[in-house]
């Protein structure tokens, strides 16, 4: 918006409009910085606002987890629904820095506002009846699957060309045909760079990218199904995944700074066309929007801990979680990047595959259990370990795979 009405400014005394503006890299950077201006300055009102409606953090009771209600009594009253800060100055930034024209733009809209809608409709069912669970399980893994499976359905028809454009993706500009030339004391290598070829919308979806692997698998006929199933389990998993992290002070606000960030640093990297073929990888057009909403993402979280770090004053709740999990899924897929997801985001792995390993491990062991507790944060609780250092270890591990995420780009 911001954009269209410097533009208009512009045109209208007859001057041109500094290239700055148009620059990913600088979008980017006044995207994290607005955001994260946004969440500080309004963090104290949104406070104060939650402990005046009594929108307070449930604890799980003593009967289910009696030590774990010890650990946590304080948090009892401390409000959530803080989630809403977060992805209000996430969209003030998508509006002001980020071109509302372009596909990936609206995709990554539409994930915010239906994931958020999800979380907050929970949100606000446990907290008007007092001993609810909030929106029965089943029925919000369903909303969930609706959104995932419309999008993985948008993505893989044909008819997205006529919103994708064609030549969005373009395989990397490669070396082939070498030809050695001998002459009396050296020999050199000449190399015939090969022309771009442009991929269809269905063509570059239909394609997987593994880390530490060049070249892409790429599957046709009806292995199109094996995407489309992995479409929906990254976008539903990512944001159940977050959810479930989101269990103490600062964890999953902190994790998610470190993985938007390396995240976007692919996007921002695919977006620059010398760069793509500097490191050989798929050169994707406007991905540079991509990348300018996940550090706005970043930008907000790092607020947002402001008030969220050991002792919280807020948490996000699911209306935070359930939308940011969903923003990373949709984001790495978008950028044909899901196991590499799989190895920033390991925290948010790790912490959902506890889960299910515990359940499993309940239900067919005889009621015998994995973990103390779980999700896995929990156990570490359990063990005697204070809150801060299970965070601040998570974090360490967390900014540690980011750091190998972003060295595949260059051992591939």
């Amino acid at each position: 918006m911001l954009l269209i009405l410097i533009k208009y400014l512009y045109s209208l005394f007859n001057s041109s409009i500094p290239s700055v503006f148009s620059y990913a890299s600088t979008r980017m950077l006044l995207a994290a910085i607005t955001s994260l201006i946004i969440t500080i300055f309004l963090g104290p009102f949104v406070i104060k606002k939650l402990y005046v409606m009594k929108i307070g953090q449930k604890i799980r009771s003593k009967e289910t987890c009696p030590l774990l209600a010890e650990l946590h009594e304080k948090k009892k009253d401390t409000p959530t629904m803080g989630g809403i800060l977060i992805l209000f100055s996430m969209l003030i930034s998508l509006f002001l820095w980020m071109d509302l024209t372009n596909i990936f733009t609206l995709i990554l809209l539409s994930t915010t506002l239906w994931l958020g809608l999800i979380g907050a409709l929970d949100d606000y069912l446990k907290l008007k009846h007092k001993n609810s669970k909030g929106m029965p399980s089943k029925l919000k893994f369903f909303l969930q699957l609706v959104f995932s499976v419309f999008i993985a359905l948008f993505l893989l028809w044909p008819s997205a060309d006529r919103f994708i454009k064609k030549d969005f993706f373009s395989r990397p500009l490669a070396k082939e045909n070498i030809t050695k030339i001998k002459t009396e004391n050296v020999k050199m290598n000449t190399f015939k760079t090969a022309k771009p070829v442009n991929l269809t919308a269905k063509e570059y979806f239909s394609r997987l990218y593994v880390p530490f692997y060049k070249k892409p698998i790429v599957l046709k006929g009806f292995f199109i199904v094996f995407i489309f199933l992995l479409m929906v389990f990254v976008i539903t998993g990512s944001s159940n995944a977050v959810n479930l992290t989101d269990g103490l002070d600062g964890l999953a606000a902190g994790c998610l700074v470190m993985v938007a960030a390396a995240l976007g640093l692919f996007a921002f990297l695919s977006n620059h066309i010398q760069m793509a073929k500097y490191l050989n990888i798929l050169y994707i057009e406007h991905s540079g929007e991509i990348a300018v909403y996940l550090f706005a993402m970043a930008g907000a979280c790092l607020g947002f801990l402001w008030y969220n770090g050991f002792p919280a004053q807020i948490f996000m709740g699911d209306t935070g979680s359930l939308a940011l999990g969903g923003v990373i899924g949709i984001s790495a897929i978008l950028l044909r990047r899901e196991f590499l997801l799989a190895i920033i985001g390991g925290i948010f792995v790790v912490e959902a595959l506890s889960v299910i390993l515990q359940v499993l491990s309940y239900r067919y062991r005889n009621k015998k259990r994995i973990f103390l507790c779980s999700p896995l944060h929990h156990h570490f609780e359990y063990k005697g370990w204070p809150e801060s250092k299970v965070v601040i270890r998570f974090w360490i591990i967390s900014l540690l795979l980011a750091i190998i995420g972003v060295a595949t780009l260059k051992f591939q």
